[in-house]
């Protein structure tokens, strides 16, 4: 890709100025918000000591905690589209020198809430008129907080612990020069976006594989670089997470999320080996239709018919969304036209833009949404996906306080995972031809459960695994994260997919590594979604009803209780062998779609 941020059309970028209209305005409000946390801390610090001078402190801080996130959002957002920009590099260097500061001169808040007797903060939580949720949730950390001058200098150094995050994605987007390939007589340039987005889903076998293979070995030659700074973040966690008091990382990371290990372990292994034949299945019938000699882990993505791949526009993409989502009602479908019409979106393709799609949403202004279009009809599942991010965080955002909004990881890609269920379900009713009715079952696969219980399920057993290891006192290094990634995909694949050398590589290519325990929540949200979404295929609006005000929810609930106010219970393993099941019937259909289409 050799198109530059400053050539591409900017109707089809983002408008970021409901944050700020320009740098300037960012600097300005950047210096007026750190002056404005100092006054803060100088009025309450020392104070937090009966239940109306915290509430008075709370309103204010939540008045703070949104100036930060929205200065936070402006920031990587700025570099998101364009990591080359050595303003925008600029631009959040700077967000970070200054976080660190507002970090370190908040850190007072917590510990001296924390440092008061149960008994009186009990009193506080329960006479708090909007923020009890927040205090419930520091009344559960108060076994493992440290001194208040620790907590101070952990905070301090915020953007330092971050900073391993900032050096692999450098590495990723800026330093690993992927150059040219060879097929058919020809070479073919390469970069991260044309690989994810197009090579490694080509139909033709040459083009493919050997995509794969120049891609895993330029890949190959920066593992030990990439090992250290991921090596870099599991320690910092382990020496956070025994500072803390806790028995394991697992144990610390899972705690934000408010699930249990038994949650944890149960979407892990039940899904690695209940799913593993139905997947199996699966590649076998790629591996048919494409007229393969052998399957080979290079070729899991590829179309089940590489001759039936609907193509799309952008403008196309907006009538699909809004028939497929237009159940979820008038208010939820405005925010779905005001993401197209007032330019939510940022569609092009460019050099030094983020790999992949996300959905950030800040708490003060509308959502945003990152996507590198390639007119493919897949595309309108990934933008679902996460406009079903954007409704969510809407919707939470202006019914709960800003402590409130953000729900538990383990639930968060619920919403988004729905929303591709909704697509999916009004595809089929739209059509009786075999071959499109295959495409769209081969996508949901694919796409959606593929992509979010399978990769990333893989990718949380790999993690597991990672973690046991950092508690046993390992340092992590390229051949043990290889030889551990390697033994998760052939366990799960067995004898029906080839893992071909530089299949373990893999771990390289994901940021969510970064992110703590986040990649086995893909699989919660979609057991979440696939039930949802049957239910309001079968009950209709009582049903989506029941699923607004989920999503209005935000926060305020641990997942579990979110899922039940969905008529979902996750204390059992019925609702993931559901899913499976599901899974299972959907390949079924393919089988028979086959065989129909081939007769």
């Amino acid at each position: 890709m050799t198109t530059l941020r400053s050539e591409v059309n900017i109707e089809e970028t983002w408008d970021l100025s409901p944050l700020f209209e320009n740098d300037t305005a960012f600097y300005s409000y950047l210096k007026e918000t750190v002056s404005k946390v100092h006054a803060f801390s100088e009025q309450y610090k020392g104070t937090l000591n009966n239940s109306e001078t915290v509430e008075a402190m709370l309103d204010d801080y939540a008045a703070i905690t949104e100036a930060i996130d929205r200065l936070g959002n402006y920031a990587s957002l700025n570099l998101s589209v364009d990591q080359t920009d050595a303003e925008a590099q600029k631009l959040i260097g700077q967000f970070g020198t200054a976080y660190d500061e507002m970090a370190s001169a908040l850190s007072f808040i917590d510990s001296e809430l924390l440092a008061l007797e149960a008994d009186q903060l009990e009193d506080i939580k329960n006479h708090s008129q909007h923020y009890q949720r927040y205090l419930e949730k520091l009344v559960r950390r108060k076994p493992h907080q440290l001194h208040p001058e620790v907590e101070k200098a952990l905070a301090a150094f915020s953007s330092t612990f971050s900073a391993p995050y900032g050096l692999y994605d450098t590495t990723k987007m800026l330093d690993i020069d992927f150059g040219t390939f060879e097929a058919h007589g020809k070479e073919i340039p390469m970069n991260y976006v044309s690989f994810e987005g197009e090579l490694e889903v080509d139909g033709d076998t040459e083009i493919r594989r050997n995509a794969f293979r120049k891609f895993s070995d330029t890949l190959k030659k920066y593992e030990n670089t990439t090992a250290k700074t991921y090596n870099m973040t599991v320690q910092q966690e382990k020496t956070e997470s025994r500072l803390r008091g806790y028995d394991s990382v697992i144990d610390f990371l899972l705690e934000r999320q408010e699930v249990s290990r038994e949650l944890y372990n149960r979407q892990i292994d039940l899904i690695t080996t209940e799913l593993a034949p139905h997947m199996r299945r699966y590649a076998k019938l790629l591996q048919k239709t494409n007229h393969l000699d052998d399957m080979k882990f290079e070729d899991l993505k590829i179309s089940l018919d590489e001759t039936y791949e609907p193509e799309i526009t952008v403008a196309e993409s907006q009538d699909y969304i809004t028939k497929a989502l237009s159940i979820m009602g008038d208010d939820y479908m405005q925010l779905v036209d005001d993401a197209y019409s007032k330019r939510y979106i940022d569609f092009v393709q460019n050099k030094g833009k983020s790999t992949g799609a996300f959905c950030a949403s800040p708490y003060s202004t509308n959502p945003f949404i990152l996507i590198s279009w390639t007119s493919k009809m897949t595309e309108v599942f990934v933008l679902a996906h996460e406009l079903g991010h954007a409704g969510h965080f809407h919707l939470a955002n202006h019914h709960q306080n800003i402590f409130d909004a953000e729900s538990s990881l383990y639930f968060v890609e619920a919403p988004s995972t729905m929303n591709e269920m909704l697509m999916a379900n009004y595809l089929l009713k739209e059509s009786d031809d075999p071959k499109f009715r295959r495409w769209v079952i081969a996508t949901i696969i694919s796409r959606t459960y593929y992509h979010n219980f399978v990769t990333h399920l893989l990718e949380a057993a790999y993690q597991r695994e990672v973690y046991n290891q950092v508690d046993a006192g390992e340092q992590l290094s390229a051949p043990l994260l290889n030889r551990i990634k390697k033994q998760v995909i052939s366990d799960f694949w067995g004898d029906a997919v080839e893992i071909t050398e530089g299949a373990e590589l893999t771990w390289m290519r994901q940021p969510h590594y970064y992110m703590g325990l986040y990649p086995y929540t893909y699989s919660a949200g979609l057991t979440i979604a696939t039930l949802m979404a049957k239910r309001i295929n079968e009950e209709g609006q009582s049903a989506v009803n029941d699923w607004i005000e989920v999503l209005k929810a935000g926060g305020s609930k641990p997942p579990v209780e979110l899922a039940k106010m969905a008529g979902i219970d996750l204390t059992t393993d019925a609702p993931l062998k559901e899913t499976i099941a599901y899974i299972g019937s959907l390949v079924d259909e393919l089988e028979k779609l086959t065989e129909e289409i081939d007769a």
